[in-house]
């Protein structure tokens, strides 16, 4: 099933690339936990190998398993790739369960001069094609097709559906009280002004499980405070041009049609910093070589990370990533 997705990419005239799995740059996100390498020899052998000083801004002692090629593949974009590809290793800490492995497969792709709609078509077929493979049929013969076309469904447009009411103007107590009326109780810890938690609490536990299961589902323009990297949406600055794809209730793709403004991102940073800071979180690096790659130059295009486990689990009808992960986590 690699050779599979290798094959999809290299018809559509993608390039595969090779990006760094260890990096002193890191993404800076508030409930993402990196990997966290202890190194204090690294920034002097690679100054003496470049036989120059190193920027004060390298960081001396820590490097980071990424979470994701995403970095590093954006700066090839700027360099002047067009249509790229990767199947990468990423490493999330903490995250570790049924469908969670802290080291797993991710295949990650961009292209210049697309939007999140046009990306949208990209995953459905990689999908849908990835369940029909003949290796698929021959581990499991009487697995059905995936249902086309794939449903599209606005954020808001979720909510108002499954649980009865659109949420991108309510409050964080119209949210909690939302959340009563639904019999969801709220983790320890949840503060009652964090609107964006109260979102994903009803988000996971409401509006998910229900996703994807008559037909895989996307789900699409995101609030704007969860953009991550993605750019706001012009006709509606409330949402941003962001999509998950979701099979079975489980989520298999994340979508953006990208933010290219240096600007916004070191904003978007800067509020992410703070979060982790009231949460107790190891502080991130603020400055990294995206930004100043952004800064050169990030062509409009649109990029997809999706999860390959999780996608190879669902195809074959499994319950675990540990059916088809060679080695789990808890036996590497």
């Amino acid at each position: 099933m690699l050779a599979f997705v290798r094959r999809f990419f290299d018809e559509r005239g993608y390039v595969e690339v090779d990006t760094p799995a260890l990096s002193r740059d890191v993404v800076v996100d508030a409930y993402l936990e990196p990997f966290v390498v202890e190194s204090s020899g690294w920034r002097l052998a690679a100054a003496q190998r470049a036989a120059r000083p190193v920027g004060p801004r390298l960081n001396e002692t820590h490097l980071f398993l990424q979470p994701s090629p995403e970095f590093h593949m954006k700066r090839l974009l700027a360099a002047g790739a067009t249509a790229i590809y990767q199947i990468a290793h990423a490493f999330r800490h903490g995250e570790a369960g049924r469908l969670h492995n802290p080291e797993f497969t991710l295949v990650e792709w961009y292209r210049v001069g697309d939007t999140h709609h046009d990306q949208m078509t990209v995953v459905e077929d990689l999908t849908a094609q990835f369940f029909a493979a003949d290796v698929v049929r021959e581990h499991v013969p009487a697995r059905p097709d995936l249902p086309r076309p794939f449903e599209r469904i606005a954020y808001d447009d979720a909510f108002r559906r499954y649980a009865g009411t659109r949420v991108l103007d309510l409050s964080p107590r119209e949210l909690a009280a939302l959340a009563a009326r639904h019999d969801i109780a709220p983790p320890p810890g949840l503060d009652g002004d964090d609107r964006d938690g109260w979102l994903n609490l009803l988000l996971a536990e409401f509006i998910e499980p229900r996703l994807g299961r008559e037909r895989p589902t996307f789900l699409y323009n995101y609030p704007a405070s969860q953009a991550a990297l993605a750019r706001l949406n012009p006709q509606d600055p409330r949402t941003a041009e962001r999509f998950e794809l979701y099979v079975n209730g489980i989520e298999l793709a994340n979508g953006y049609h990208e933010l290219t403004d240096d600007q916004e991102l070191r904003d978007r940073m800067h509020r992410q910093a703070e979060l982790r800071e009231r949460d107790g979180r190891r502080r991130l690096p603020m400055e990294n070589r995206l930004l100043d790659a952004m800064e050169a130059g990030l062509p409009a295009c649109a990029g997809v990370a999706l999860g390959f486990d999780r996608l190879l689990m669902l195809a074959v009808g499994e319950e675990t990533l540990a059916e088809v992960v060679a080695f789990p986590f808890e036996r590497a």
